[in-house]
């Protein structure tokens, strides 16, 4: 076990690094950011200056090894629009984010899971029916569109719900259930099928022919060996939840770390885009380890390996 979890950390390390080296070099092609910086009427020789100060007249691969240094260390640098440290400014905006995301996968699994074994247990059934119908719908909306449509009947039509903003748990609502919605399908599909193929394998006919309850077979053997995929791509919609928030926090204006990382693409600003990014590839692996911990605490047959 305690090999398989370094490998998978050593993994992890080299994710994290080639996301570094993605995210440095890719934001730099947009090109300088001076002008954006220094008015119009900016002399040569403050442009120069200020290249200087902000270290972009040096060659990109020192400017690399700097950058990595300094993350080393937990320096990201300083914001050029806000003149404050990157990560700080990115991390008091992720309880922002940190919340939307955790409500919303909560709502997709407290639906998600339930429906799924119950659209399995009763194939061909109403309740599959329903269950099939709500995953295609849920999987072939855009969150952007579905973000729009619930602001007009909400709050526009209907005037029950906020819009926009953050502090009560009124305007939390509409924004989770945007970012949930394709969550809630992609979970129930993959939870259905998976607990289908378990339920005509060899060792269930075994229980029931134990004499064991239905129920205590379904949720005993069928629903943990089923978890076992279902796990993944609830990790997996961890990470799509928190990339998600991006599009969903603009949309509803919501002061998360997403809407912090348009805002900073749109002024060019490097540092709070790096400082962004490799925070998210962090949090997102740190979510793949614990995923694979989760896994050999269910299949034995990973121990034994």
């Amino acid at each position: 076990m305690a090999r398989y979890l370094a490998t998978r950390a050593i993994y992890s390390v080299l994710v994290i690094f080639g996301v570094a080296v993605l995210v440095f070099f890719l934001v730099r092609l947009g090109g300088d950011p001076t002008a954006l910086f220094l008015p119009p009427e900016s002399s040569i020789e403050e442009i120069a200056r200020f290249r200087r100060q902000m270290g972009f007249d040096r060659p990109l691969l020192i400017q690399f090894g700097e950058f990595v240094w300094r993350a080393l260390q937990g320096d990201f640098g300083k914001s050029l629009r806000y003149g404050e440290p990157a990560m700080r400014l990115v991390w008091d905006r992720f309880p922002a984010t940190l919340q939307l995301s955790a409500v919303s996968l909560l709502l997709s699994v407290v639906i998600a899971v339930p429906l799924g074994i119950a659209a399995a247990v009763n194939r061909d059934s109403l309740t599959d029916r329903v269950g099939l119908f709500f995953s295609l719908v849920g999987q072939s909306f855009p969150t952007f569109w579905l973000g729009i449509m619930l602001i007009l009947v909400f709050s526009e039509k209907l005037a029950i719900l906020p819009p926009s903003g953050r502090g009560t748990w009124q305007q939390l609502v509409l924004p989770a259930v945007s970012l949930a919605a394709y969550s809630t399908a992609i979970i129930t599909r993959l939870l259905r099928s998976s607990m289908l193929e378990v339920m005509q394998a060899d060792y269930i006919r075994t229980a029931r022919g134990k004499g064991l309850s239905e129920r205590v077979v379904v949720y005993r053997h069928a629903v943990r060996n089923a978890a076992i995929p279902t796990i993944t791509v609830i990790a997996l919609q961890v990470g799509a939840l928190l990339g998600g928030a991006v599009i969903t926090e603009e949309i509803f204006a919501y002061p998360g770390m997403g809407r912090l990382a348009i805002q900073a693409i749109a002024n060019r600003d490097f540092t709070i885009v790096q400082a962004f990014v490799i925070f998210m590839a962090v949090l997102i692996v740190a979510i793949n380890l614990a995923v694979d911990a989760c896994y050999v605490l269910l299949d034995p047959r990973l121990r034994k390996s």
